[in-house]
């Protein structure tokens, strides 16, 4: 393919007087690229209440995308190179861009690339391949073609330490043709073409690119299909991923009252980890029962308002989350990826159930239903988050973690202005070394003060621990002894690397608390109440551990664990806001 725009480049220039032409629409390209930048910049920020831009301002960057291609057109060079640089360098965030998309996605995918690519396959001449020299001619492109991309592609990942299955299946999807190759084909004039040595170029090409397409479809579809399970979402929990690895995030928000807390989390993992973050955020809109539609004609619509009928679902909601996540952007660079689920409460779980497999998460972030009030007390909000919440926590294929959010005491963005102080609370068990993990990957913020506190059993309490258990035949206590010493190593040799990483490098505090039950740890938890603005905490899976003996009794709230119940309890008058933790857990069983 680049044999080919290179040759066509090279005829289009000759004579040389050609050369000046396009040297001049090449600077207006760049030129315009720079206008669509400062005009979208500018779009994004004149009206701040508002999720798209008006249609006037849409039709001004269509009118600049549309002239300019004319006018390139008009002197026989190539348009659609110009319009793809366009959209290649325009802004990937804020309203502009999200009225572009809304607009001219459905229609350009769904109508004008059909009938494009149709328009182009009817020009392919295929009678060309009965004779030998042509036929010979697609083979051997064939075979150089998705040789040179798979020994390429596997080299790349010997060097980077790739699995030769993953080298092979990425191989075969850089052989894929896509659109800027059929539109380069396409857009070749015939002048062009009839100065090739082979007239029958342009059908050859055209084939080759077909069947090229076809042939890697197909391996790449029989590969994954037989290694299913090699390649399905494995990233699930923090605690066993690579530190060098992407960590893809999910936040999730069922309005605009905890917008802001979210943001604060997302920007708490992005400024810190050296790695890639990918972050995505999901408005979970309730879909009413019974709902009235007002129709409206075209000339009655707002300027600015929108046809879809999923976009009436969010109220204001919508407009706030959006303008928060433009203003972050545009103030970090960092992008975060929006998506929208309209569902009952009852199915809601699903549709995020199915957004973390499609988006490779390891971990998703939901909102506890509880608010605070303006006293600071909680208050409960709709039973159908709280029931979404538990469906999720026993459902999702990855970490869950539940935000306890109190706005105006509790955690806030992290930033020179508000410097924020961070307690990790470590009991023992899977979903605490999984808070932990959690925790690594924002020790390094500069605006984040972390600190571990470790809670250990006095020597008095670790007699009695697994002698008050209501299991009386031998095999099973000698079983559960032999599991809580295997999960009591596994914490100490997960808190000595935390140890040896992060606290004497200072990155992080260490503090060590020993109690004997349940009361004494409820009293460490008000003695800290107050210092800190976020606590950190795994769910549970700690076993019959002494040290929250007698804290279940009064659970309000099952779904965050003793510990986490406790300190989302408006009985405690803390001041923080919580995040509770729960690993993945591969067996249903595994969840008790």
């Amino acid at each position: 393919m680049f044999c080919v725009l290179w040759r066509s480049v090279s005829l289009a220039v000759d004579p040389w007087k050609n050369l000046g032409t396009g040297i001049l629409f090449l600077l207006m390209t760049v030129t315009l690229v720079g206008i669509n930048k400062y005009l979208a910049s500018w779009c994004n920020q004149r009206i701040r209440n508002q999720k798209y831009v008006t249609n006037t301002e849409f039709l001004v960057f269509l009118f600049l995308l549309i002239a300019a291609s004319l006018f390139i057109e008009e002197y026989g060079f190539n348009g659609a190179i110009s319009c793809f640089l366009f959209g290649l360098m325009f802004p990937r965030e804020g309203k502009t861009t999200r009225t572009l998309l809304h607009k001219l996605s459905y229609a350009t995918y769904n109508f004008m690339l059909p009938v494009y690519f149709g328009y182009i396959g009817f020009q392919i001449n295929v009678s060309v391949l009965g004779r030998l020299k042509p036929l010979i001619t697609v083979i051997v492109m064939i075979i150089m073609s998705i040789a040179s991309k798979i020994i390429g592609t596997l080299v790349a990942c010997r060097y980077l330490k790739i699995s030769t299955d993953e080298g092979i299946v990425l191989g075969f999807l850089l052989d894929l043709k896509g659109n800027a190759e059929l539109q380069i084909l396409g857009k070749l004039p015939m002048e062009t073409l009839k100065q090739w040595e082979e007239a029958d170029v342009h059908n050859m090409v055209l084939t080759v690119v077909v069947i090229n397409t076809v042939i890697a479809g197909g391996v790449v579809a029989q590969i994954l299909r037989k290694k299913e399970e090699y390649f399905s979402h494995s990233h699930t929990s923090l605690e066993l991923g690579e530190h060098e690895s992407e960590l893809r995030m999910l936040a999730c928000v069922y309005g605009s009252r905890n917008i802001s807390s979210k943001i604060g989390l997302i920007s708490a993992f992005s400024e810190s980890l050296k790695t890639p973050v990918t972050a995505y955020l999901m408005h979970l809109v309730e879909l009413p029962r019974k709902r009235t539609k007002k129709n409206l004609m075209y000339h009655q619509l707002q300027d600015g308002d929108q046809y879809s009928d999923e976009e009436d679902y969010g109220g204001n909601d919508v407009v706030e989350i959006n303008d928060a996540v433009d203003a972050y952007t545009l103030e970090t660079k960092v992008l975060i990826r929006q998506k929208k689920v309209v569902s009952y409460f009852e199915r809601m779980y699903e549709e995020v159930c199915d957004s973390i497999e499609d988006l490779r998460v390891s971990i998703i972030f939901l909102t506890f239903h509880k608010h605070q009030r303006l006293d600071g007390k909680m208050e409960s909000g709709k039973d159908g988050m709280r029931t979404t919440n538990h469906k999720v926590l026993r459902h999702a294929p990855c970490s869950v973690g539940i935000f306890v959010d109190r706005w105006q005491t509790g955690f806030q963005q992290p930033s020179s202005q508000s410097v924020q102080n961070i307690a990790t609370l470590f009991f023992g068990g899977p979903d605490d070394r999984e808070a932990l993990a959690c925790s690594k990957m924002i020790a390094a913020h500069p605006h984040i003060h972390l600190t571990l506190i470790h809670f250990q059993s006095s020597p008095s309490s670790k007699q009695t621990g697994y002698t008050n258990g209501t299991l009386h035949r031998n095999d099973e206590l000698l079983m559960e002894m032999s599991t809580h010493e295997i999960e009591a190593e596994i914490d100490r040799a997960f808190m000595q690397d935390f140890f040896n990483r992060y606290v004497m490098s200072g990155q992080a505090g260490y503090v060590e608390k020993y109690v004997e039950n349940g009361t004494q740890t409820a009293e460490a938890l008000r003695d800290i109440h107050d210092t800190f603005s976020l606590l950190i905490v795994g769910k549970g899976g700690r076993g019959n551990s002494p040290m929250t003996t007698g804290m279940s009794d009064w659970e309000e709230c099952p779904e965050l664990g003793t510990v986490g119940d406790l300190l989302a309890s408006s009985e405690l008058n803390t001041n923080s806001s919580v995040l509770v933790i729960q690993q993945y857990r591969h067996s249903r069983n595994d969840l008790n």
